[in-house]
């Protein structure tokens, strides 16, 4: 009874033996596995000519990933808390960076005299143990240890000013710290971004050598001349702030270069990039209909301006309206009229007088 189970046992077993790959892989070069950063690099060829490629893909890869975790399997292994952990090697394969290795921050002051000392700092603990209150407290902040202490009452020493308020001197000696704590961290920032700093003050906000030296460049070469005719010291160094040239491509070129320009600008054509800016021509266009808009707004008020004088000419200088005469055409004078009245003088011009107007 017993070797029927067996056998009817190693039969399940062959059964389902047969679903599932070897663990042992053979190829014809060996491949490179890198466990450090769970890689493998194949060098064999792939099979392409074949005519299930993608069968042929998914079993070389079911083969390096059975290699690797054969790789994987020959770490030593540490079993924690009913789970199995692998230690990883090194990695063996340099991967690029995407940025720049940051740079180190420049260290404060404080940070190269504890260097040079050998001071490392102790990290304090956030609470504390208050024997009056019976309970932890913040070393800091709201609440904090001895809060209560602080507040109400303050020892005067002896041979101190009795009408001294000793709760103003601790709220000015505690302003006094923040401000040099400040000055401070100006300083470092100053020193980080290596300008002058001096120790009896605040950092200097005096421009820095290449820069002054960059200003006076810009300076010289802002006159008509381009600075061809600026003046110069006796022993001055040549300037090295001259700024970008324009590069112009040559005109006289040979004809495969001239060829694969006109082939440059086909490719661009056919490629579908737009080789108009779009912002600038938009830019452009918004300046345009801006500047439109303002020259209607100046013609309006223009026009407004004319007719409002021409308003103001029909009443007189003085208030009252000015009467205009009519008469006939022909040669005469005008006659001369008072405007404070408001009304046209009488006079001829030719035969004919002139009249008021109904």
């Amino acid at each position: 009874m017993a070797n029927m189970e067996v056998a009817k046992f190693e039969e399940i077993l062959g059964s389902k033996a047969k679903n599932f790959k070897s663990i042992d892989v053979q190829k014809a070069l060996d491949v490179e596995v890198d466990a450090g950063n769970l890689a493998i690099y194949d060098p064999n060829m792939l099979d392409l000519a074949s005519k299930n490629t993608e069968e042929s893909l998914k079993a070389v890869t079911r083969d390096n990933v059975q290699l690797l975790l054969n790789r994987l399997w020959e770490l030593p292994v540490e079993r924690r808390e009913n789970v199995i952990i692998v230690k990883l090697p090194e990695p063996t394969t340099k991967l690029p960076r995407e940025k720049a290795v940051p740079k180190e921050k420049p260290l404060t002051k404080w940070q190269q005299y504890a260097k040079l000392k050998g001071i490392k700092n102790t990290k304090k603990g956030r609470m504390l143990w208050d024997p009056e209150a019976k309970e932890w407290r913040p070393r800091w902040g709201y609440n904090r240890i001895n809060s209560e202490k602080e507040k109400w009452a303050i020892e005067v020493k002896e041979g101190a000013d009795a009408f001294e308020d000793p709760f103003a001197k601790l709220k000015k000696e505690k302003q006094e710290r923040v401000a040099k704590n400040e000055l401070q961290r100006l300083r470092n920032f100053a020193r980080a971004r290596k300008m002058k700093v001096s120790t009896d003050g605040p950092a200097s906000s005096a421009p820095a050598k290449d820069e002054i030296l960059k200003s006076l460049a810009v300076t010289r070469r802002s006159d008509a001349s381009m600075g061809k005719f600026s003046e110069t010291l006796p022993k001055e160094a040549k300037n090295k702030f001259s700024g970008r040239k324009r590069k112009f491509e040559q005109n006289n070129v040979s004809a495969a270069q001239e060829k694969q320009r006109h082939l440059d600008i086909i490719s661009k054509l056919e490629s579908g990039q737009a080789v108009l800016d779009v912002q600038k021509a938009t830019n452009a266009v918004m300046n345009a209909e801006d500047q439109a808009r303002a020259n209607e707004t100046h013609d309006s008020k223009d026009m407004k301006k004319r007719k409002t004088a021409g308003k103001s000419g029909k009443k007189g200088q003085f208030g009252k309206a000015v009467k205009m005469g009519k008469g006939k055409t022909g040669k005469g004078k005008m006659g001369k009229g008072r405007v404070g009245k408001g009304k046209m003088g009488k006079g001829q011009m030719g035969k004919g007088q002139m009249r008021k107007r109904k």
